[in-house]
């Protein structure tokens, strides 16, 4: 069996288990032979992006045709056949804007075989992931299989099955679909024991990244788990959020110097944006060999937590499932951090939180617009197909053309920001338009279970709204959509509960704790839809406000109490990121990323102390605080 690729025989209990109830009692007439292949393990990608974003939905990642509507290159593979002969190929997709009965399903693509297309085209039926039944098809008994992009517009993959019994019918229910996943590729029921760690840290943006460097330079041993390849979350190059916040301040000034070393050492200008801007400015791989450096950093990347196994009111150990093999680790450890953002590690161990889908703050995908008379930008650009571009440019073909989008949000007579003559935030045209933070929706959406539906409908706006820019209004014939975030940047969703849960009304009396760990400087900002822009799309708002003026600002910076970092019900859980235990408005100046940044060295800190002490998080308030301030006043290269 090749690594990228399940071939073989379904028996009985494998029929069973895979087939839909109308089939499950049908008597296959045919052989049982069968190839299944994970859109994730294709050997190679090529322009299709990977998304992990809704494994726990799906029970698998897929790939994403991430094109801004120009055809990305096939992601590939070969495939090895139990016998030559015929048969029925199912793909496991969707038409991701049938959720809004939106015509004309963008998200077209085909599987080759061997260079020519199976007749049917996929991604054209169904709101929800299904098994579109691809027909008969003749192969031989090796094949090279293609994912072939027709329009750059979000197609997606998520599995390919072969089987010769024409009759067969492949489940869809997520739960037997994984346990087949699992047997076909003979991977044990039982995960692989990967060690033992003092802190193991879920997250890896700059709260988890900090919180594991922070620690491992007090001598413990540390795991650090992201699912993504890069380390930053929404201040990486795929998301591309510039850090705020403000850091060493006067009280504790060495705290945020770990925040500033793996970060860019770039300060904004009077009124500059940096949101969505090149990817050389995230800077990744600073990141991630500033972690690298740490010998006592064990790091996961492309590793998503999918179970966390719990003894009591502790965690005991944790399940992570590689996004690239789907093969499955226990890691075990003594204190955990939950960096998820989506407290998801804290919800999956029962600890107390708070969440309600109604009235939130919404997420956020980037992009940014490029003018191709600029030769520079043009040679740096991050378009998939640059070759190409760069050539039409180099005859003086600067012409940049772009498709009607009748699926995308109806906006050829609403405002909207970038249209001319909208003023949005006192700015217009193209420069309200690329690299702002307030195309922004999922107000009323579960930001954990439905973001893809969320992230969607993001690029229904952005894609709607250059539509109208390039053809309605005619400007720009120049500019193309140059780069996007595929992946969302969310400001809120589960908080999980501490001992203290942290409100606005503290920050504005200035209310002061003993236990004050790490400073807040971004004032109490509040998302919702922009009320300008709702007008017909009050269930699917598109453009945000935020809350500002006298009542929703405090004085100065303002230290926030250590006990909001752990949970109270959890006892070796620590917090550090947006869920942290705070209330809905005191969520408002936590969670910017340098703030965050900062409550993970704290809980590095605080970490490496439970190990020496032999205590809990709530143990280092009760016993150990000075210990912890003393901590908190060493530069952050200071070690152990």
């Amino acid at each position: 069996m090749k690594r990228r690729q399940f071939i073989g025989f379904l028996g009985n209990s494998s029929l069973a288990l895979l087939a839909t109830t109308s089939y499950a009692h049908v008597a296959p007439t045919a052989s049982k032979e069968f190839v299944f292949i994970e859109a994730e393990q294709f050997a190679h990608h090529g322009g299709w992006e990977l998304d992990q974003q809704s494994m726990e939905q799906m029970g698998s990642p897929y790939l994403l045709a991430h094109g801004l509507g120009i055809p990305v290159p096939d992601a590939t593979t070969q495939v090895e056949f139990p016998s030559a002969g015929f048969y029925r190929i199912w793909v496991r997709t969707r038409d991701w804007v049938a959720p809004w009965n939106a015509p004309g399903a963008p998200g077209k693509f085909q599987v080759w075989i061997d260079g020519k297309p199976v007749r049917e085209t996929f991604g054209t039926k169904s709101a929800t992931w299904h098994w579109h039944d691809g027909g008969m098809v003749k192969v031989g008994k090796k094949a090279k299989i293609a994912l072939h992009d027709l329009t750059g517009f979000e197609g997606r993959c998520e599995a390919i099955l072969f089987c010769k019994d024409a009759n067969f019918k492949p489940v869809n229910e997520v739960d037997a679909l994984t346990k087949f996943r699992r047997d076909v590729q003979g991977l044990s029921v039982e995960p692989q024991d990967i060690g033992h760690f003092d802190l193991i840290v879920a997250g890896g943006g700059l709260a988890g990244t900090c919180a594991a460097i922070a620690a491992a330079r007090q001598g413990i041993q540390v795991a650090l788990i992201q699912d993504r390849p890069v380390l930053g979350g929404n201040g990486s190059s795929e998301v591309r959020v510039w850090p705020e916040g403000h850091t060493n301040k006067a009280r504790f000034p060495h705290i945020g110097d770990i925040v500033n070393e793996i970060l860019p050492p770039i300060t904004k200008g009077p009124n500059q944006v940096l949101n969505g801007v090149a990817a050389s400015y995230f800077d990744d791989a600073k990141k991630l060999g500033v972690v690298h450096a740490e010998k006592g950093i064990s790091l996961f990347l492309n590793h998503r937590v999918m179970k966390v196994e719990t003894e009591g009111q502790e965690i005991r150990s944790l399940v992570i499932q590689s996004t690239l093999t789907s093969q499955q680790k226990r890691v075990h450890g003594r204190l955990f951090a939950d960096c998820t953002g989506d407290a998801n590690i804290g919800f999956k161990a029962g600890a107390d939180y708070e969440y309600k889908v109604e009235n939130l703050m919404g997420s956020t995908n980037l992009f940014n617009v490029l003018d191709t008379t600029n030769k520079a930008d043009v040679l740096a650009c991050e378009c998939k197909d640059k070759s190409a571009l760069a050539m039409k440019c180099d005859i003086g073909d600067y012409n940049q053309p772009f498709p009607r989008c009748p699926w995308a949000l109806d906006l050829t007579d609403k405002p909207f920001p970038g249209r001319k003559g909208v003023k949005t935030f006192g700015k217009e045209g193209l420069e309200s338009f690329a690299n702002m933070w307030y195309w922004e929706s999922g107000f009323s959406k579960d930001q954990v279970n439905q973001i893809e539906l969320i992230r969607d409908h993001n690029f229904r706006a952005m894609y709607g709204a250059w539509d109208v820019i390039k053809n309605v209004d005619k400007l720009y014939p120049k500019h193309r959509l140059g780069w996007a975030a595929f992946i969302a940047g969310k400001r809120e969703s589960r908080r999980l509960m501490g001992d203290i849960i942290l409100d606005a009304e503290d920050f504005k009396s200035q209310k002061a704790f003993e236990d004050a760990a790490f400073p807040c400087s971004w004032h109490v900002d509040l998302h919702s839809p922009k009320n300008e822009f709702k007008e017909g799309f009050e269930d699917n708002a598109f453009v945000a406000d935020y809350t500002r003026g006298a009542e929703y600002q405090y004085g100065g910076e303002y230290w926030a109490p250590y006990r909001t970092l752990y949970s109270r019900n959890i006892t070796n859980l620590f917090m550090a990121g947006r869920c942290i235990s705070v209330s809905k408005t005191g969520l408002g100046p936590v969670r910017v990323m340098k703030t965050c940044g900062m409550m993970g060295e704290i809980v590095g800190k605080a970490a490496s102390i439970c190990i020496k002490k032999d205590t809990k998080p709530r143990g280092i308030y009760a016993k150990h605080l000075s210990e912890l301030h003393e901590l908190m006043k060493k530069p952050g290269s200071h070690r152990a």
